[in-house]
């Protein structure tokens, strides 16, 4: 099997640099059946399946994967990866757990991060903890890593038996708070 990795415009990156992985090989499933256009989406022109895992490769060719790229924030022309958000964002001592996902902005055109955080036991829920964190995190990320569309605390992070965080129903708090003008409940 090979393997490589590619920027968003499919040109392959450096070691080091994220992107996504694309394989190709004998044991590489040969498309979806009786689905041409999902087979066609998924193939790049000259053969490797595009995964949609997010990651980079090292010196020494070990790979390493970051996020999946179906779940990456887009905001304006860079990519930011939830995970790397929320891996800095739990080692704060007033979170407990952390999601974060792209919050679509309309008047700026593009997704922002929010962070959805349990906070840790004892920790007051106002409006002065969220801005303490937002500003914390700030200080520890590029600019377009800051959390623009805020600090969310909830009682829980939604996930799967296996631990993964189901953004989607985070999608329709989220959703369901610009409709009703406020912070819904999770």
């Amino acid at each position: 099997m090979i393997a490589k990795i590619v920027d968003p415009d499919e040109r392959e990156v450096a070691v080091g640099m994220p992107g996504e992985i694309w394989l190709k090989g004998p044991n590489i499933f040969k498309g979806y059946l009786n689905n041409p256009t999902g087979t066609a989406n998924t193939f790049s022109s000259d053969g490797y399946f595009k995964t949609g895992d997010v990651g980079y490769v090292d010196v020494h060719g070990n790979f390493y994967i970051t996020d999946r790229l179906k779940e990456l924030i887009k905001y304006k022309g860079f990519q930011v990866a939830p995970a790397e958000l929320e891996g800095l964002l739990i080692s704060h001592p007033k979170v407990n757990d952390v999601a974060v996902l792209g919050i679509y902005d309309a008047a700026q055109a593009t997704e922002i991060p929010r962070a959805y955080i349990v906070p840790a036991q004892g920790v007051h829920r106002g409006k002065e903890t969220e801005e303490e964190i937002a500003n914390w995190f700030a200080a520890r990320v590029a600019g377009h890593k800051r959390l623009r569309a805020g600090v969310r605390f909830v009682d829980q992070i939604p996930k799967t038996a296996s631990g993964k965080i189901l953004r989607r129903l985070l999608k329709e708090k989220a959703k369901q708070e610009e409709r009703v003008g406020g912070k819904a409940k999770l």
